[in-house]
């Protein structure tokens, strides 16, 4: 059956196969190797490199990170919390901006396009913007220092969800909801959004692993470590280990503590943490991603 299913395709669809299914396997050798040695022992693993099947398996580095288990759990609610509220909020916005500006009939259209490309190019610099946000927003030390600077929303998502609008929503369907009495919010809301889930859901999971992989936000935002998120916390753990290491042949309390540590395996260990949640939710969404990809980049 399968034969006779390769023998329906062309030579350019299973040429085309092929190297996707080799980038395929490049792509996920990693990963299981970063699985693999964070189950490995770490003496082992220092002794004898990295390898597909481990010589000693150990869960040393998982043990050692389930050690401050409670703030772990408390970094990834705070995580889970500012990535739902981000993707929520900027869905919210970036669809009822990307919306109007793909109306040929809104008078500002032009106005605002170039507005939102200029913010693609130019920003006012890391150290403007950080006087702004502490001294006259005051998120310093707050989750809003989590969810507002710079992954809000952006111009690139804004113009890829207004081509999508404009090349996959035919303007009958608008004018059909007006003729029914419908306002633009009404026609927003009962007509384009449901018919507009597969670049929801891309531009959703774009904004979701921007939120569960940032880590700059809350290292110039963020001091106090209740709030510190996941990505945070487990670089926190990995710059203490490195101070450990370096301090070891200077202070013996340093080389004490460093010696009951795996400090190679749990380097694999905390990337684990880290990307798993994504690597898990991500087939969930990867029909509506590449749809809302392919649609959303037809035309301008």
């Amino acid at each position: 059956m399968r034969q006779k299913h390769l023998k329906s395709k062309t030579p350019f669809e299973i040429l085309a196969i092929t190297i996707t299914s080799i980038l395929g396997i490049i792509v996920i050798i990693p990963f299981v190797l970063l699985i693999i040695s964070s189950l490995t022992d770490n003496k082992t693993l220092d002794q004898y490199g990295y390898s597909f099947w481990p010589r000693k398996f150990s869960l040393d580095a998982y043990s050692y990170l389930m050690t401050n288990v409670s703030t772990i759990g408390r970094a990834y609610g705070i995580t889970l919390l500012i990535t739902a509220v981000g993707v929520c909020a900027s869905l919210i916005i970036t669809s009822m901006l990307a919306y109007p500006l793909s109306r040929k009939d809104y008078p500002l259209r032009g106005v605002q396009a170039f507005l939102v490309f200029f913010t693609m190019i130019f920003n006012g610099g890391l150290v403007p913007t950080y006087l702004i946000y502490t001294t006259i927003f005051h998120i310093k030390n707050t989750l809003f220092g989590l969810l507002i600077p710079g992954l809000l929303m952006s111009g690139f998502y804004i113009m890829i969800m207004k081509t999508y609008f404009a090349s996959s929503i035919p303007h009958e369907i608008i004018e059909s909801g007006h003729i029914d009495g419908a306002g633009e919010f009404k026609v927003f809301y009962s007509i384009v959004l449901p018919i507009s889930l597969p670049i929801l859901a891309t531009v959703g999971l774009l904004v979701g692993v921007n939120y569960w992989n940032d880590w700059f936000n809350g290292l110039i935002y963020i001091t106090n470590p209740k709030l510190f998120s996941i990505q945070n916390l487990l670089n926190r753990m990995l710059q203490d280990i490195q101070f450990l290491q370096a301090t070891a042949g200077q202070n013996a309390e340093s080389a004490e503590t460093l010696s009951k540590i795996p400090t190679t395996t749990i380097r694999m260990a905390i990337a684990v943490i880290g990307s798993l949640p994504v690597l898990v939710v991500y087939p969930f969404f990867q029909k509506y991603f590449a749809k809302g990809m392919t649609m959303g980049a037809v035309k301008g």
